[in-house]
């Protein structure tokens, strides 16, 4: 009998039939989330598990999954899972950093431009015929380069950030839980700050940090009102790092200009009152969607579940103290 894995959603076929050279896959065929009774009567027996990283896996799920060995996400985020129950019940748990680094970088940067100089909304006066001639003032936006960029979270997709920011000629700085190495810091010409310092001084400030406890409404009234009235806000990391419903008064009030954002604090929901402003920027969770990097991303979870299988530590793994003794 092989090896027995639960994949939550289809992913790339080439990684996916490698898979199933080495184990017995059972994939959850819908286009949609599998909700939790679903994994959980499908986990017994089951020795890895691949989720998305949309997919909640609970201690209940962990807990009834008595024979699994590891849980490979389909994400380089790790909150969907409760990664203490799992180092608890000895289960590897991993992720899919550096692949996605450069993709969700480029579409951080996608953000920045489009919610400056509008272009979201265009399109839909375009669409909507309603461009009749040429004007002046017809959605003026603001300018990019040469701009000061606020980086939270100076990390690999931060750094990546950055070092497409230099090609704007923009002035820019991080903050984080301390101060990267010096050759980070001289790669992307990039000045450690306070936090409050850099919400000051930036024209676009960008997230790039994990959700945790500490994390969560990292960014909320307090640090919206220390921004400029023409500065954006851009989160392609987790939702909750920002209070929303702060988020939607600022925006409301003008105490910034704009927001363009890929996450949401209780996604796939988004607040109805940022659904109606013009000056925001709305995507769907979509900052590694290529096909390239998902093909990838596949590769690496499908890696992760095999380094297992042969009695070999994933080389992704988050919870490295299941296997000291």
């Amino acid at each position: 009998m092989k090896n027995r894995v639960l994949v939550t959603r289809i992913i790339p076929e080439k990684a996916l039939s490698i898979l199933k050279e080495h184990a017995q896959v059972a994939i959850h065929l819908e286009d949609r989330a599998m909700k939790e009774e679903e994994i959980l009567g499908q986990i017994p027996g089951k020795l890895a598990l691949l989720p998305m990283g949309s997919d909640l896996i609970s201690a209940k799920i962990l807990e009834t999954g008595k024979d699994l060995k590891i849980v490979a996400n389909y994400a380089v985020g790790f909150n969907n899972i409760d990664l203490s129950t799992a180092t608890s019940l000895k289960i590897a748990v991993t992720n899919t950093p550096d692949v996605l680094t450069e993709t969700t970088a480029d579409l951080t940067f996608a953000l920045i431009l489009g919610v400056a100089r509008r272009l979201a909304e265009g399109d839909r006066f375009v669409r909507a015929g309603k461009w009749v001639e040429w004007k002046p003032n017809l959605f003026t936006g603001s300018d990019v380069y040469g701009k000061t960029l606020g980086i939270i979270g100076l990390g690999r997709i931060g750094s990546a950030v950055a070092q497409r920011g230099l090609g704007f000629r923009m002035r820019i700085l991080y903050a984080d839980v301390r101060p990267a190495d010096r050759g980070v810091e001289e790669r992307c010409q990039a000045k450690f700050v306070p936090l409050g310092d850099l919400l000051q001084e930036s024209d676009f400030v960008t997230l790039h940090i994990p959700l945790s406890p500490e994390t969560t409404h990292l960014i909320g009234r307090e640090e919206l009102r220390l921004m400029k009235k023409n500065a954006f806000l851009i989160n392609a990391s987790r939702g909750p790092v920002v209070d929303e419903e702060a988020l939607v008064e600022a925006l409301r009030s003008g105490a910034i200009a704009g927001a363009g954002l890929d996450v949401f604090e209780k996604e796939p929901k988004v607040s109805p009152e940022l659904l109606s402003m013009e000056n925001t920027l709305l995507l769907p969770h979509v900052g590694s969607a290529t096909m390239e990097t998902r093909e990838k991303m596949a590769f690496v979870a499908v890696n992760n579940i095999l380094a297992v299988l042969r009695g070999q530590t994933p080389p992704n793994l988050l919870n490295p103290e299941i296997y000291r003794t």
